[in-house]
């Protein structure tokens, strides 16, 4: 029981469970607005790139939290800004190039014309998104922290 007392009590960790809610509820409006057709099952789900990322903010907000908590010259504070950075490297990077790598795909599925379903090309985030992430984790974890 104590166990659960302490998650339940853990501000970090709040912070980035917030932070995604948050980013994954605007980016569902947002998608919402955009498509003209209003789907909130899309907060539950995953949705790889758009704005904000998710990533982002829910990274940025734990790396906050644990600043402003455990002091930004502790090793908790290093650790989980380097965690950050490299989530953030990779929003942007390797889901880029991983969508890249779909669209060409695609297009070799039209050509063969193959009856196969084509693949997800939206996966990466652009700088204002990933920025967008950051600007909503950084408030988030300074908001539950503070």
């Amino acid at each position: 029981m104590e166990v659960f007392n302490e998650l339940v009590l853990n501000k970090a960790l709040w912070a980035a469970i917030i932070a995604w809610f948050v980013a994954q509820t605007m980016k569902a409006f947002l998608l919402s607005f955009k498509q003209k057709k209003t789907n909130f099952r899309l907060n539950l789900y995953s949705l790889p790139g758009g704005f904000p990322s998710s990533h982002s903010a829910t990274v940025s907000a734990l790396a906050t939290a644990v600043g402003i908590l455990q002091g930004f010259d502790s090793v908790f504070f290093a650790i989980a800004s380097v965690l950050a950075f490299f989530i953030t490297y990779d929003a942007k990077v390797i889901r880029g190039a991983a969508g890249k790598q779909a669209q060409s795909l695609n297009k070799l599925i039209d050509v063969l014309d193959e009856d196969m379903d084509k693949l997800r090309e939206i996966l990466g985030h652009s700088l204002v998104e990933i920025a967008g992430g950051i600007m909503i984790g950084i408030i988030i974890g300074m908001m539950v922290t503070l």
